[in-house]
């Protein structure tokens, strides 16, 4: 036999053996493929290989799509895999959304995958809605909010709200922790716009309401289902029986010392007052003195001018003794009549 014709018989039978041994390597995949009707030839599988997919992944991922329904090519699955998203998540939630009629396209469900979101999560979400505490009790230490309503009142609420996801503004759209803060935000500021904290524990979902009618969730990947108010107290007085009694008391004390601290500052003025005035007597006295201390040299000056005679002098000193000597009279009997009445 020619060297030549053996060489190439040699060739041919490599070639047929590693042809069966890929063969019989994808033959259950292919296998697999086949028989549910999702199939795939084994030029892809092999491609597949040697892209560094995984065969079977893909191959399985397929044939749920084919049973449920649906028709997506292994390309955009590889490429997704090729990305690192979960391929049997997102396979998960097309089917899911399919069985709910939620409109969820390959390319929505593998950009939500690749935005590190849970899709399948997503879908259920918005076919079951979820329920989050407004505070967060892993973030408050409390676990309740603290408002103030108009007259001054602290109330502690917590909420509960009612979310479904929203497919699509899941992608870009912020998340719980933005419903959280908006809602605890709405809460506390229509509190704060009530007059009393009695119309706010008689009508809690008032509250609600308003705060679910102010579009907490514009450019968020949820849809606000409801607001419910769980539980709401007075601050403070928890343990009290009748907290409005209580809080009447606290108030009627809080008044009495405001008119003590009043009447204090009035009799501090009537002391100051008083002090002044005593200082305007005395200042007048020291008037009263210096102007008699000018009638001597008033009289000095009338005895050089001649309009003042020595007659006229002891005359005026006359005077002067008998009155002195009256106001003395007078002075012992008011003494004496202040005995008597003491007797």
């Amino acid at each position: 036999m020619h060297p030549l014709l053996m060489i190439g018989l040699g060739v041919f039978g490599i070639l047929i053996l590693a042809f069966v041994a890929i063969f019989l390597h994808f033959l259950g995949v292919w296998i697999r493929a086949l028989m549910s009707g999702a199939r795939v030839s084994l030029g892809s599988l092999i491609g597949m290989k040697l892209r560094r997919v995984r065969p079977d992944l893909i191959v399985d991922a397929r044939i749920r799509l084919v049973k449920a329904g649906l028709n997506v090519m292994t390309d955009p699955l590889e490429a997704h895999f090729l990305a690192g998203g979960d391929v049997i998540n997102v396979v998960n939630a097309l089917i899911a959304a399919d069985k709910a009629n939620i409109e969820l396209s390959f390319q929505r469900a593998a950009a939500i995958d690749l935005a590190g979101r849970d899709v399948l999560e997503a879908v259920k979400t918005s076919v079951q809605p979820k329920v989050i505490d407004c505070p967060d009790p892993k973030t408050s230490g409390t676990g309740m909010l603290d408002a103030v309503a108009k007259d001054g009142i602290r109330l502690l609420v917590k909420a509960r709200v009612t979310v479904r996801a929203n497919i699509e503004r899941l992608v870009g759209g912020a998340q719980e922790d933005t419903i959280i803060a908006r809602v605890g935000q709405g809460i506390v500021s229509a509190i704060g716009s009530s007059e009393t904290y009695k119309h706010v524990l008689e009508n809690p979902d008032q509250i609600s309401r308003r705060v679910l009618e102010s579009g907490l969730d514009a450019q968020t990947g949820f849809e606000i289902v409801s607001i419910d108010i769980a539980d709401i107290s007075v601050a403070g007085v928890s343990n009290a029986a009748n907290v409005g009694a209580l809080l009447e008391t606290e108030r009627a004390e809080a008044d009495k010392k405001m008119r003590q601290a009043e009447a204090e500052g009035r009799r501090a003025m009537a002391v100051a007052q008083e002090q002044e005035m005593r200082a305007r007597v005395g200042e007048m006295r020291a008037k009263v003195v210096e102007a008699e201390a000018e009638v001597p040299r008033a009289m000095a000056q009338a005895f050089r001018e001649g309009n003042l005679g020595v007659l006229d002098y002891y005359r005026m000193q006359n005077i002067k003794s008998d009155t002195t000597m009256r106001e003395a009279i007078a002075g012992e009997g008011e003494g004496d009549e202040g005995t008597d009445e003491q007797g």
